[in-house]
């Protein structure tokens, strides 16, 4: 029996098809994308190739997708209602920010708004030291009322960053238990599991925007994986990273994060495998989104193998 694998890339404006058969034949397929639920252009799509090709879908051997949905969310800041939970005395970190401006010598510049207002940011009384040591114990105590308060305001989504966690996550661990006896049903990410590295912003901005989007893409992937499952497929079905690469679906549930660029990362692809040459050359591409462009330019590129030779510059506009 014949054998197929499947890319589907989900963009703002089409959903793109591939097929490559174990006999190493290629065939291509384009769908409008659909709203609000862009796992119904996914699944027409399917369907459609399946049945103009005459196959099935326990034929499928792997469907690997990549998506616009996490940045679309971010940009249109679609996501669920948020909290964020930090270290006594560092609750305005997130809107702090580092020193790192847009354009330093605008004055008077209007920056983005955090996805999580004051308002919604509660800090507990605990801290460890730069070292990982623990200087003040977690007040389980405070921590309880605290998420009491956060379920109280009709949040979904929590994200937990705590001082020095990249070296300890001990603390953020113990908020998590508290939060499974207190609140299960919300959503919950930990800052030494989504991004375990040292500068509280980035950190606690990375977790922030993980479980902001958590809720919608557990929602999509779980009901897409669900469709498949009754259409007859029985393969592998993998999401593309940000990065180029692929994960399972469990993990990008988890850390919806790193799926963020996976729409766009497909389009980079070409450009690597083409400049896997050994020429001194500097190669370009434009990948033109349906709400998005971004330009890949990779300098005197030379074959991966030597990942040192080689520089990549992304720009979006």
């Amino acid at each position: 029996m014949t054998t197929i694998r499947a890319g589907v890339d989900i963009g703002g404006t089409f959903t793109d098809l591939v097929f490559i058969t174990s006999d190493g034949e290629r065939f291509f397929g384009k769908t409008l994308t659909t709203y609000p639920d862009p796992s119904e252009g996914f699944i027409k799509g399917l369907d459609e190739n399946m049945k103009k090709h005459g196959w099935s879908y326990d034929q499928l051997e792997s469907i690997i997708h990549g998506t616009t949905l996490v940045v679309n969310a971010l940009i249109e800041r679609n996501g669920a209602k948020t909290a964020l939970i930090t270290t006594e005395g560092f609750r305005d970190q997130l809107e702090i920010a580092s020193e790192s401006r847009y354009d330093l010598y605008d004055l008077m510049v209007d920056n983005p708004a955090p996805l999580v207002p004051r308002h919604l940011r509660f800090t507990v009384p605990e801290r460890l030291t730069s070292d990982g040591s623990v200087y003040k114990p977690v007040d389980e105590a405070k921590v309880e009322e605290v998420f009491q308060e956060i379920v109280a305001s009709g949040v979904e989504a929590v994200a937990v960053c705590l001082l020095h966690s990249y070296r300890n996550a001990a603390h953020e661990q113990q908020v998590r238990e508290v939060a499974k006896r207190v609140a299960p049903e919300l959503h919950l990410s930990i800052s030494s599991e989504v991004s375990p590295e040292i500068r509280e912003y980035q950190r606690s901005s990375t977790t922030v925007a993980n479980v902001f989007v958590k809720p919608l893409v557990e929602r999509y992937l779980t009901q897409l994986e669900q469709t498949l499952t009754e259409r007859g497929f029985r393969g592998t079905f993998l999401m593309m990273l940000s990065g180029g690469g692929t994960c399972t679906v469990e993990t990008a549930i988890q850390f919806p994060i790193r799926i963020l660029e996976s729409g766009l990362s497909v389009g980079r692809l070409p450009v690597r495998i083409t400049a896997n040459k050994p020429m001194k050359t500097t190669y370009s591409s434009l990948i033109w989104a349906g709400r998005r462009q971004r330009q890949v330019l990779l300098i005197k590129a030379y074959p991966l193998r030597r990942q040192n030779s080689k520089s990549v510059v992304l720009t979006d506009f």
